[in-house]
């Protein structure tokens, strides 16, 4: 009843206003022509309203963030100096009163400004995401981007559109907003930047067109669009953050390359499908709907020290010939600003996941294929940490055949040592023949003393694989565990007073690189010391089992120090995985194998006869002509 009464006095109040306005009307007996102006200013003065009520409440921004075109320029000394100034372009600057106004889009996870000088973005943020320090992500704000073309006309004059005045028109294409960008010439001719933004959407569509300009452009001269943008920092240490930020680019068809890792590089590439502005966890890419026929890519490291440059990790930058199609631009693109997640990358169906540093080869193989489908479907169920260990856990109990082949080899080499040190000490004086029986009673017996090397190849492609995952895993972003805050960073339970650091270690230490490199001692211990007690010395050799003494504490000490700044959810793995292999370790040992009934099986082997491969007859009859070569030598002496 009370909404009734309400919309009943509001119709009232209307009436009384429009009665009172006839009557102001009447009063001042205006001409018909008086009356047909006025009542066509109130039309459109009611039409703007309405647009600008439709604008506000569909992009969510105030009116002011918008520019109001000022379409009459009565100063003609000031239209001749903006002629002076911008050429055919002056149009465009009269069109509007501050090219410094900005203009705001946004949907649910993009925050983004753009400024009607250069008509390009001048801040993106995004909206699901913080840093370090729990302050918003920007991928771009204070001017640290360039967007520009450069291009001549034909009265000669030099134009780059980042200094040209643009004017901004707001609409709507289903659940899309739009935004176009013109730099004008008149009302039907201008170079115009549309920007179409869809609901819950990093990619942002982006084509660069022209009408009538056929006449303005020089199609004669260069061509160039420039894309500049400076990477900043959102995670604790700049140095760990700028080894993953890196301006990576797909060529030719799918091939994918990078820029230097920490240092400058330039590159010029054909047919370039996608350029991407990689900071390590969040990247700038920018995807052409048909390929650039050619691209100059730069790159420069901008990080000098953990403590003096703390801003920007690098400053990449662009230079992109443009073509024109009948004398006009014609260039359909997108620009993805967001998160470098695999699963998010994917989607797109543009390869664009393969900006992550995976892992060359193999190994990237072994990531794409197995860890990055295995961690998702186990963070599905467990928190992440727990996600972890037991990931790790699978991987040890999937490698533990070969742990289980490598101690059998070891075994068999303690019991043959006895053997090896006969045949040493009755052929000292002849190595050829030493060699020959040496591996004869391998042979025999079934062992290899480079069956023990075959656990570390295996488990190398798993190992570096790993290596690449765990910084590059976009999920473990700011997943804590234990003390762990951040187990894409680097745990802390003591920083060094402000100003000290130690070299190569830095200004904190971490637990779980600790509680790793521990892990690794007793495993190393337990690993070498079986080696050194089974590998014979060798006359000429460098004395392995002193170079593996000194590795027991030398690796431990290397992992304490290099992983200090790292991902504690790789030390978290390498702590948890050692742990296991011990334990499967001692298992094997006091549990699976028999030292007594190896012995047995060796001395049944012995006396069997082992028929020799191609290859071990070649090597055989190899070893006996060069034994027969030295008698010869020895003879004429």
């Amino acid at each position: 009843m009370e909404e009734k009464k309400l919309d009943l006095n509001s119709i009232i109040g209307f009436v009384l206003i429009f009665a009172i306005l006839l009557f102001m009307l009447y009063q001042n007996q205006p001409t018909p022509e008086e009356i047909e102006a006025q009542e066509k200013a109130n039309k459109e003065q009611v039409e703007a309203e309405k647009k600008a009520e439709e604008i506000q409440e569909e992009f969510q921004a105030t009116p002011e963030d918008f520019a109001t075109p000022n379409s009459t320029v009565t100063d003609s000394t000031q239209l001749e100096n903006l002629k002076n100034q911008l050429g055919a372009f002056a149009y465009s600057a009269a069109m509007q009163s501050d090219d410094n106004q900005v203009t705001i889009l946004e949907n649910d996870v993009l925050y983004l400004k753009f400024n009607n000088k250069g008509g390009f973005l001048s801040e993106v943020k995004l909206k699901a995401f913080v840093n370090h320090d729990s302050l918003p992500i920007f991928l771009i704000k204070d001017e640290n981007t360039i967007f520009n073309i450069n291009f001549g006309a034909t009265d000669n004059r030099i134009f780059n559109t980042k200094d040209l005045p643009f004017v901004p028109t707001l609409t709507t294409s289903g659940e899309n907003k739009v935004l176009s960008m013109k730099l004008m010439v008149s009302d039907t001719k201008f170079l115009e930047y549309r920007y179409e933004i869809k609901p819950n959407d990093y990619m942002l569509g982006f084509t660069v067109r022209s009408q009538g300009l056929s006449n303005v452009i020089n199609s004669s001269q260069d061509i160039n669009l420039e894309w500049k943008q400076k990477g900043y920092s959102h995670a604790k240490s700049i140095t760990y953050e700028n080894r993953y930020t890196r301006l990576t680019y797909e060529y030719e068809d799918g091939k994918v390359d990078k820029l230097g890792q920490m240092s400058d590089d330039e590159e010029t590439e054909e047919d370039v499908s996608w350029i991407s502005y990689r900071q390590h966890f969040f990247s700038s890419i920018l995807v052409p709907e048909k390929p650039f026929k050619s691209a100059l890519l730069n790159s420069k490291d901008l990080v000098e020290d953990e403590d003096i440059d703390t801003v920007f990790t690098k400053s990449y930058a662009s230079k992109i010939p443009l073509e024109l199609e009948g004398g006009e631009f014609n260039n359909v693109m997108s620009i993805y600003y967001g998160p470098t997640d695999s699963k998010t990358l994917k989607k797109y169906d543009k390869n664009l996941e393969e900006s992550i540093p995976f892992g060359w080869g193999l190994f990237g193989w072994i990531n794409k294929s197995v860890f990055i489908p295995l961690f998702g479907f186990l963070s599905g169920i467990f928190p992440y940490g727990i996600a972890i260990i037991v990931m790790t856990i699978l991987v040890r109990l999937v490698l533990s055949p070969v742990l289980y082949k490598s101690y059998l080899s070891q075994a068999k080499m303690k019991i043959l040592k006895p053997e090896i040190a006969e045949i040493s000490a009755k052929y000292k004086d002849n190595p050829m023949k030493k060699q020959k029986e040496t591996m004869a009673l391998y042979s025999k017996a079934g062992a290899s003393p480079m069956s023990g090397c075959l656990p570390a190849l295996v488990q190398l492609p798993v190992f570096y694989a790993l290596f690449m995952f765990f910084p590059t895993a976009f999920d473990l972003r700011q997943k804590s565990f234990l003390w762990a805050e951040d187990l894409s960073s680097y745990d802390t339970i003591y920083e060094f007073p402000e100003g000290f650091s130690i070299p190569f270690y830095g200004d904190h230490v971490s637990l779980f690189p600790i509680l790793a490199s521990i892990a690794i001692f007793f495993y190393m211990k337990m690993t070498t010391g079986q080696q050194m007690a089974t590998q014979p010395t060798q006359e000429g050799m460098p004395d392995m089992g002193k170079m593996m003494k000194y590795m027991i504490y030398f690796s431990p000490i290397l992992m304490l120090v290099f992983f200090n700044n790292y991902a504690s959810g790789l030390s978290l793995y390498y702590f948890i995985s050692n742990l296991i292999t011990i334990g499967i370790m001692l298992v094997i040992k006091n549990y699976i194998l028999d030292e007594d009934k190896i012995h047995a099986q060796i001395q049944v082997n012995k006396k069997k006869p082992k028929k020799q491969n191609r290859f071990q007859r070649k090597m055989a009859e190899m070893m006996e002509q060069a034994e027969e070569q030295k008698r010869k030598q020895q003879k004429g002496k």
